[in-house]
């Protein structure tokens, strides 16, 4: 469960209008067990209470619960990590957010505490757009019957998992069988998740409001396998006849369950979609020149 604090201003949920001063109202999220989210967490609030009615705050965003309060956006302080939890906190029900990043990369967090007070006001203001990206639905069938089913904002992978021997991964698109790879593992990634574990295996970057899904093996064994990129509207299922004892299904960085020969992992578009808050003058170019290092280093801070 989250620890949820709900302040005054948020206790009507009948209310369909802002708060007397008219400003905006916001849920702050921080995984404040940790102390150096919690201290910076801490330095950053009166900023943010300058400019926002802070109307719940989510202490631990590994919880399975968001808060039904009224507010037009969420402010995540913490890393992609961070980001990526409360995609999964929100499911069905996606408000849109803006990330700080108080972690490393902050790809998705894409804002640096020190030009937070330039940016709240336009958030204040309404001067931004919500850019909504693609989210992935899940599902394992064993035996014809549902076993799970999770959401994916960066990606689904199959891991070959001990003992490590290659797998053999089938992948079908829209029921008919497209490849029998022969690898690591095989990653189905959003364009979200094109700039994680997708590009370390050597995939494309895809823009993130794209609607489409890039297909990766991991560590192929012939030349001529390579990464796909294909429409979002079609239905992904891989198989694999013959899995290793420690095959698993991962989603974003998640272990989900085992695999079996009787499995098979459907993956499509799914209703819900992840809504980014962007700044002007802040474009994705810009976040891949800053953030990945082209033409130099990789900038974690």
């Amino acid at each position: 469960m989250p620890i949820l604090r709900v302040m005054l201003s948020a206790m009507s949920k009948t209310s369909s209008f802002k708060s007397s001063n008219a400003r905006p109202r916001a849920i702050l999220l921080a995984d404040r067990d940790r102390p150096e989210i919690r201290e910076r967490a801490d330095d950053l609030r009166p900023t943010i209470d300058a400019h926002l009615d802070v109307v719940a705050e989510i202490d631990d965003i590994s919880g399975e619960e968001f808060p039904e309060v009224e507010a037009e956006f969420g402010i995540v302080l913490g890393g992609d990590g961070s980001m990526l939890r409360t995609a999964h906190m929100m499911g069905y029900r996606q408000l849109p957010v803006i990330g700080v990043n108080l972690g490393h990369l902050g790809f998705l967090a894409g804002i640096q505490p020190e030009d937070l007070a330039e940016v709240l006001p336009c958030l204040a203001c309404g001067e931004y757009e919500i850019v909504s990206h693609l989210i992935l639905e899940c599902v394992v069938l064993r035996g014809g019957k549902e076993l799970c089913r999770t959401l994916a904002l960066n990606e689904a992978a199959v891991m070959a998992g001990p003992p490590f021997a290659m797998l053999a991964v089938q992948l079908y698109v829209d029921g008919e069988l497209a490849t029998t790879y022969s690898c690591d593992g095989l990653i189905v990634s959003t364009p979200v998740g094109s700039t994680a574990h997708n590009l370390s295996a050597g995939g494309p970057i895809l823009r993130k409001a794209l609607q489409a899904v890039v297909v990766s093996p991991i560590s192929p064994h012939t030349l001529t396998n390579r990464p796909v990129v294909d429409s979002a509207d079609r239905v992904y299922e891989l198989a694999v006849p013959n899995p290793n004892e420690g095959t698993t299904l991962v989603v974003d960085g998640k272990v989900v369950c085992q695999i079996t020969a009787d499995d098979r992992i459907r993956v499509e578009r799914s209703k819900a979609e992840f809504q980014l808050i962007e700044i002007s003058g802040r474009g994705y170019y810009r976040t891949l020149r800053e953030k990945l290092g082209w033409g130099g280093r990789l900038k974690l801070k």
